[in-house]
């Protein structure tokens, strides 16, 4: 009994060395390819308020808003461009940026689509974890945004993502 309390021990000491080598647990790091952001700031929104209206039921991409699976999610493209695929740490949902909004513009929030004013109330603004699955494409992004620069924001954001690249 005692020896296999000792391999045990050896084998879970082998696999925290290989996880710490490999760069699992390093500085927000899950795994390959995807990354950890703790205390994203996050609002909702829905295609019938007053300032969406316009736009209906579809996104800045002009796809149909998505609440099923796979949400929509809008964002400031300079942060996390067109694309981004995430998950809010203890909820089943995967979100995808397909969206901005001009209040974002600026600040590291994002806002989730939700299908009615209730829903979006009872969402509030919420502090979460959020896992980033893959990273969204700034090359993307500036293709959407750059023949919409006549707006304030977009030029904003073109300007931010030109100057990162």
């Amino acid at each position: 009994m005692r020896h296999l309390h000792f391999i045990l021990l050896g084998l879970a000491v082998s696999l925290l060395a290989s996880c710490s080598s490999s760069g699992l647990f390093s500085a927000g790091k899950i795994g390959k390819g995807s990354s950890r952001i703790t205390s994203v700031r996050t609002t909702a929104y829905t295609h019938s308020e007053s300032d969406h209206i316009i736009y209906g039921a579809r996104t800045a991409v002009g796809t149909n808003l998505k609440y099923g699976n796979v949400r929509s999610a809008a964002a400031d493209w300079s942060v996390y461009p067109v694309g981004t695929v995430f998950q809010i740490e203890g909820l089943p949902y995967v979100y995808q940026v397909d969206d901005y909004g001009s209040a974002l513009v600026g600040t590291n929030t994002i806002d989730l689509y939700k299908p009615d004013k209730a829903t979006m109330r009872a969402w509030g603004v919420r502090n979460v974890n959020i896992r980033v699955i893959k990273w969204g494409s700034f090359s993307k992004s500036l293709s959407i945004l750059r023949p919409r620069t006549a707006y304030p924001h977009i030029r904003k954001m073109v300007s931010r993502i030109e100057t990162s690249s």
